[in-house]
């Protein structure tokens, strides 16, 4: 088996322990073993004994401008099929069938490097870029999540994404060990930093600073002085700069009635940003 990244990256041994469906660290093809609840799992992978409560609860994934792992996007080989990932985000949509992994990935390093979280909302896919968003419903019951892809798997035929446990739990498909899902990619730079789309028109950037904190201050700032709601303002991470952005509006016209007033009340100048 050859090796698919470098410089201090998992090898593929390490990268396929991230998949409950790919195959274990000696190249063996897992076969799948019967949970306590009836559902497919495999090797000696699963749910922990006692997992945390309320899982549900867990917030998704919120997509952000991140930079492509250096090492993690190159072409590479797995049990004699080779596999390219994208290099750079666009539109993506796939159907298939989606399936887990837990405890026995937990902690491990991903393709990425970070280790494996069965309680994070994150996902393994074969050439998707590492990092990337995608939203993953289920054709079952409609169910969606939002999850970070920073793993490479599942290397089986009928599988197109692994889940973390959490991820499947609120899909609810962990009895089962897999389901058909929808996975769609998503733009990063269409949601701001609570994981709220942001739609199309023109809006007022009255800030960007380096420091959330400080976004956070001149956000509330604003809500206050010039009595908006929550509805009205947002962050946004563009890189490493969180952009304070008010809006939409309805025309340049009522845009720029509104400049004026942070001028006059808050001594701010702001910008017209236009979302197409």
């Amino acid at each position: 088996m050859k090796t698919i990244l470098t410089s201090g990256v998992v090898a593929v041994a390490l990268s396929l322990a991230g998949c409950s469906s790919s195959p274990s660290v000696t190249g063996k093809p897992a076969t799948p073993a019967k949970s306590a609840k009836g559902g497919g799992y495999y090797l000696d992978d699963g749910p922990e004994s006692s997992p945390p409560p309320n899982l549900a609860a867990i917030p998704d994934a919120v997509p952000r401008d991140e930079p492509l792992h250096r090492f993690a996007n190159r072409p590479y080989e797995v049990l004699g099929s080779r596999y390219v990932p994208q290099t750079e985000r666009r539109s993506f949509s796939q159907e298939g069938v989606a399936s887990w992994y837990g405890k026995r990935f937990h902690g491990k390093k991903t393709a990425s490097g970070e280790p494996y979280d069965m309680y994070a909302m994150t996902a393994a896919h074969p050439t998707l870029p590492i990092p990337s968003y995608v939203r993953v419903t289920s054709l079952a019951n409609g169910q969606s999540v939002v999850v970070r892809i920073n793993d490479r798997g599942p290397f089986h035929s009928q599988r197109i994404i692994d889940l973390s446990y959490t991820a499947a739990t609120k899909l609810g498909y962990i009895s089962q060990g897999s389901t058909r899902v929808r996975v769609e990619g998503l733009d990063p730079a269409a949601y701001d930093t609570t994981g709220e789309a942001i739609g199309q028109g023109v809006y007022l950037q009255v800030g960007a600073f380096s420091s959330p904190g400080n976004a956070q201050q001149l956000l509330d700032r604003l809500m206050r002085e010039l009595e908006l709601d929550s509805g009205q303002t947002r962050v946004v991470l563009t890189g490493k700069l969180h952009r304070v952005q008010l809006g939409p509006y309805a025309s340049d016209d009522v845009a720029q009635a509104e400049r004026a007033r942070v001028q006059e009340r808050l001594a701010l100048n702001a910008i017209l940003v236009r979302r197409d």
